[in-house]
């Protein structure tokens, strides 16, 4: 087992993994940019060493800097949490050439799933369901109508030098096939100077929902059942649950299946996150792999009694998983608590914390790194804190997420406390009943006086 640990992270999840470390008897090293010297897990790791000035390009995401901490400490393993450097594969293959053990993915590993048309061929070749689509550009408007006719209406045309939403048409029917054709084509062009187009199946109605699997040093993996991230505002994920309310035992089973599958192909090593798409018909297509912790692990945790920071140390040291796959026995939601104005457009509120009172009570867990007098630098996510709830039923979760909220006190910034406890009266996210386009036609009420 690793005597020494150098946490290459900040804040809540930097803090996570000192309190798991210190359960196991093993010392922990801080690594903090100036902007973050009264950061909590300064505080309480054994050793901290400063490791730069506030931007994240001079410290946090510094290798040099990072490995001379974890030498000058004598660190034999590194943790690099989320973000950051935790998908990097040059950082990885550095860990290991300093004999340094890379609590995560191999370099190998990060290489194959991070890039996205690599992933997909993998993930094919694994066995593992894809967006049907085009394999390339499409050379003309006959072969787009062909594999429209294969792979059946609605389709989704896209510009392959695309951004911005630019060149992209949905087509429902064939008889509006041509019309997009040349629209989107033409956009593309003027655009981009690219008129190229590919073709995916337009996946209606979608849910984002992750399957968690551990995978060991002898090409073993499990998986621990679901979480249902659709509720997102631009891509960023804003509250999470498990289990989703759209699961069905059928549909775990064989989501679940097809994520063990994914990682034992690739002989995968430690915590990862496979991530899919699930129309409304409750078919599922992959859509990438994360090769590290995510920010809502905990409420997997919550549902089925496990330390998933402890389980990557063990894994990372070499000992083998027990290979049972996990459902969850509670029911279990995460809010995300940003330093933002969910009034304002959720404008970014740095600042001071003037005061805070944090929940308790039976089924409450706090996540942060935050207390009154903290300053939130302006450098980093805005993420402070994750509140988390569970019960034994989804309404008895949400009941005491709502509880929970009203008592979470945040005084001198504002936060998005606001917009979650409206979340949990919104008749829709009540009844199970959101995709991701949730946030599309979501409004904010008036603010109290």
């Amino acid at each position: 087992m690793f005597k020494k640990i150098l946490i290459a992270n900040r804040g809540e999840i930097a803090m996570r993994i000192i309190r798991t470390c210190k359960e196991m008897g093993i010392k922990t090293v801080a690594v903090y940019s100036t902007a973050d010297a009264d950061s909590l897990h300064v505080r309480f790791a054994d050793e901290a060493v400063c490791i730069g000035p506030p931007q994240s390009s001079l410290s946090y995401l510094k290798i040099s800097n990072i490995i001379s901490a974890a030498e000058i400490t004598n660190a034999d393993a590194i943790h690099p949490g989320y973000g950051f450097l935790s998908e990097n594969a040059k950082f990885s293959k550095i860990c290991e050439e300093h004999d340094i053990k890379f609590i995560g993915a191999s370099a190998e590993m990060i290489s194959k799933m991070g890039d996205k048309a690599t992933a997909k061929a993998t993930m094919k070749a694994a066995g593992v369901p894809c967006v049907p689509g085009s394999e390339g550009i499409l050379e003309d408007f006959e072969e787009c109508q062909k594999l429209a006719k294969e792979i059946g209406f609605p389709v989704m045309l896209k510009a392959t030098a695309g951004g911005g939403g630019k060149g992209m048409r949905a087509v429902w029917k064939e008889e509006n096939l041509q019309a997009a054709w040349d629209s989107a084509r033409q956009e593309a062009g003027a655009a981009f100077g690219n008129d190229g187009m590919y073709m995916e199946k337009l996946i209606e109605e979608p849910r984002h929902i992750e399957i968690q699997v551990i995978g060991d040093q002898t090409g073993k993996a499990c998986h621990l059942s679901e979480r249902d991230c659709s509720v997102q505002r631009r891509h960023q994920k804003l509250t999470e649950e498990t289990p989703s309310p759209f699961m069905t035992p059928k549909l775990r089973k064989q989501m679940g299946e097809a994520a063990v599958k994914a990682a034992e192909f690739i002989k995968y090593e430690g915590a990862g996150t496979v991530e899919f798409l699930v129309d409304k018909h409750r078919k599922f297509y992959f859509m990438e792999m994360n090769t590290r912790i995510q920010v809502e692990h905990p409420i997997t945790e919550q549902v089925i009694d496990y330390d998933l920071i402890r389980e990557q140390i063990l894994v990372a040291a070499g000992v083998p998983i027990s290979g049972k796959n996990y459902e969850p026995q509670l029911h279990s939601i995460e809010c995300r608590i940003n330093a933002e104005d969910p009034y304002n457009n959720f404008r970014p509120s740095p600042g001071r914390i003037e005061n805070l009172h944090a929940p308790g009570g039976h089924g409450v867990r706090i996540d942060t790194h935050v207390y009154s007098g903290y300053i939130i630098p302006p450098h980093y996510d805005s993420m402070i804190a994750k509140l988390i709830t569970t019960a034994q039923t989804r309404e008895e979760a949400i009941n005491k997420m709502k509880r929970a909220l009203d008592e979470f006190i945040i005084e001198g910034i504002k936060t998005t406390i606001p917009f979650h406890r409206q979340l949990m009266d919104d008749p829709r996210y009540v009844a199970g009943n959101y995709t991701t386009a949730f946030m599309d036609d979501f409004k904010m009420n008036a603010p109290e006086e």
